[in-house]
């Protein structure tokens, strides 16, 4: 038994103390015990409201952000719009100075075709002209020389009788040419 007599001794000794220092720190103990739990319930209220603010904040910079995101969006849609029409416009335009440049060359090529034919048919003409010049001048040519050549046969001594003459006059110098009798 003493054992028990030692706790219980023990456990009303503790319980003195307790109510010693309930005693002499009570007051105190449930001032900062008050004060503990309004400084709990304050800072409680503050961190909802830091929180409530910061959500809040959270939320307009979303908003901010979502708007900002969306006119940018809006702005490279119209901006894509915008090079797509110029795009089509500069092909369009492009087709359109492909075509007259295929037509003026088409127009050259027919000018160039057209100069190079009347080109052909012009020294045709004159190769024609130069060759009926040519033909009148030689028809003249060999008719003046035709006619000449009968002059001088005309007025000329022909060869042959020349020599037959030169012949006979060496015969004669020689002594070898004997006349006919009743010519001398």
């Amino acid at each position: 038994m003493p054992k028990e007599k030692t706790n219980h001794q023990e456990n009303t000794e503790a319980g003195n103390v307790d109510q010693i220092r309930d005693i002499i720190f009570g007051a105190q103990m449930r001032d900062y015990e008050k004060r503990f739990i309004r400084l709990e319930a304050r800072l409680l209220s503050e961190s909802d409201s830091l929180r409530g603010e910061t959500n809040s904040r959270l939320d307009v910079l979303e908003n901010y952000i979502k708007q900002e995101v969306s006119s940018l969006a809006d702005m490279i849609s119209i901006d894509r719009g915008e090079r797509e029409n110029d795009t089509r416009h500069l092909s369009d335009e492009l087709s359109k100075q492909a075509q007259e440049q295929d037509k003026k060359l088409n127009q050259l090529q027919q000018s160039g075709s057209q100069a190079q034919a009347d080109l052909r048919h012009a020294l045709l003409e004159q190769s024609k002209s130069l060759l009926a010049e040519i033909q009148t001048v030689r028809t003249t040519l060999s008719t003046s020389l035709n006619k000449s050549t009968e002059e001088l046969r005309d007025d000329k001594a022909d060869r042959r009788a020349l020599a037959d003459m030169f012949s006979e006059l060496a015969m004669r110098l020689n002594g070898d040419f004997k006349l006919p009798e009743g010519k001398e």
